[in-house]
């Protein structure tokens, strides 16, 4: 029978078996690409040159992705889309390489793009027998790390349900710790309640516990260092559960600023590697779509000035990124008219501002085109939360609480809300709340997968919908 702790154990040689393994995967998805690209075995030196290259920075890459940090509980999803940003950027710098060297001439693009795909495809099978693995063994009681939880209370309880829901991470509660047992259960989550022992760290050595997690309110700080004192000549893993559960989180994340460990709770994902990510694809997208669509732009754009008088374009006022004001433009789909200063009326279903050709405009939501422009000057992204006019940003900030958390990101043509039904006429608080939910929804778990799903059901599901109008 396998020791419970046998990986835990060789963990130094299996991050060593992990390192090379991944770097052998892209050794041989660059032969792989090659010989069916040139259907030879052998390569010339510029291409094993291109390959040495690779196996030097796919470590150096991927350590800067994360992809070496530890797999315990994390999300198995997360991880893989980690790894396709990892492939993604390492695929950059090699092509930015060859472009800086003037190289790029000396090599097959098709194998390139073979040799990156095949890479990508082949760590991820790679990562899933081996995550699969770790949680197969996991899950029956091996490589599993013993844990004690100091604090029986909401927050213990609440994390406690968390882990228990999750087995493979490794991690068994194996009881509770508590100073007062008054009114508290001798059982939460089928783990056992006892009180604190007189001795903490002999009994965390007898009972071989490798963490204890400290889930005690922040106005305990005084115990929590009567704790640590008890348990300084003890080697074990004490982790310390915030109590940020009451808190309003966005994009929550714990950051390390000039040696202070910081709890960011309200913050934006785009910043360092993301923000690059988010503007590459941004850019790159953008550009292909303004080629491909521009004879329809132009004929649009026809239509508009033949059907009714007034400007091709309808420029208006939203808040960006961090509630800076951009101009965003727009197909006009309505005749010429003045609103009252200060007053921005939302289109409805029988508007008789909306011009014949608008309405088509609007209904298949061709009139959004223009945005692209937008993306392109980096006023927007293809993704993100759809703008408002200023009336409405400030109407609805003082009715919904977190409404203009939703500015951490740039304005996008399409969004999570948009592809859920949460788009056009927000007649009611509750339509606009549901809209802000999903917008924040999307900023918490944004992910160059994320957008990519998103663009793509964007397209599954057509422009058209009974609320564009």
């Amino acid at each position: 029978m396998l020791p419970k702790g046998i990986l835990k154990e060789y963990s130094r040689a299996l991050a060593i078996f992990v390192h090379a393994l991944d770097t052998l995967v892209v050794l041989i998805a660059g032969w792989l690409a090659y010989f069916l690209r040139f259907d030879e075995f052998t390569f010339p030196s510029s291409y094993g040159a291109a390959l040495l290259l690779a196996l030097l920075m796919t470590p150096l890459v991927f350590s800067f992705c994360q992809i070496y940090t530890s797999l315990r509980g994390k999300s198995f999803f997360k991880h893989i889309i980690n790894l396709m940003q990892a492939v993604c950027l390492l695929s950059f710098i090699l092509a930015g390489l060859s472009f800086f060297t003037k190289s790029g001439e000396a090599f097959s693009r098709t194998w390139f793009m073979l040799w990156m795909g095949f890479a990508l495809l082949l760590l991820i099978a790679f990562r899933c027998s081996l995550l699969l693995f770790l949680r197969f063994m996991r899950s029956h009681g091996l490589n599993e790390r013993r844990v004690v939880i100091f604090g029986a209370g909401e927050l213990g309880e609440k994390f406690a349900g968390t882990v228990q829901q999750a087995l493979w991470t490794g991690f068994r509660i194996i009881t509770f710790i508590d100073d007062h047992l008054e009114n508290k259960p001798a059982f939460i989550q089928q783990i056992p309640v006892i009180q604190t022992p007189a001795d903490l760290s002999h009994y965390l050595h007898e009972h071989q516990v490798d963490e204890i997690w400290l889930a005690l309110p922040l106005h305990e700080e005084a115990r929590v260092k009567e704790i640590l004192h008890e348990l300084h000549h003890h080697t074990i893993t004490t982790r310390f559960v915030l109590d940020i559960f009451s808190l309003d989180l966005l994009n929550h994340s714990i950051a390390d600023i000039a040696g202070f460990p910081v709890l960011n709770i309200r913050s934006t994902p785009m910043v360092g590697l993301n923000r690059v990510i988010k503007a590459i694809e941004d850019r790159l997208l953008a550009m292909i779509i303004v080629l491909l669509i521009s004879p329809l732009l132009l004929l649009i754009a026809l239509f508009v000035k033949l059907t009714s008088r007034g400007p091709v374009f309808f420029k208006q006022q939203r808040l960006g990124w961090d509630g800076r004001i951009i101009k965003v433009y727009k197909f006009r789909t309505m005749y010429a008219h003045q609103e009252e200063e200060g007053v921005i009326s939302q289109a409805t279903l029988t508007d008789t501002r909306v011009t014949p050709f608008g309405r088509l405009l609007r209904r298949t939501s061709l009139d959004e085109l223009p945005q692209f422009i937008n993306v392109l000057q980096g006023r927007m992204s293809i993704v993100g939360p759809r703008p408002h006019a200023l009336a409405h940003n400030e109407l609805y900030k003082e009715s919904i609480y977190t409404y203009m958390q939703r500015h951490r990101v740039k304005p996008g043509i399409t969004g999570w809300a948009q592809i859920n039904g949460w788009r056009g006429e927000t007649d009611t608080l509750a339509k606009m709340q549901k809209r802000v939910e999903y917008d924040l929804y999307y900023i918490n778990n944004w992910s160059l997968g994320f957008d990519l799903q998103i663009i793509f059901l964007t397209i599954l599901r057509g422009f058209i919908h009974r609320n564009a109008y």
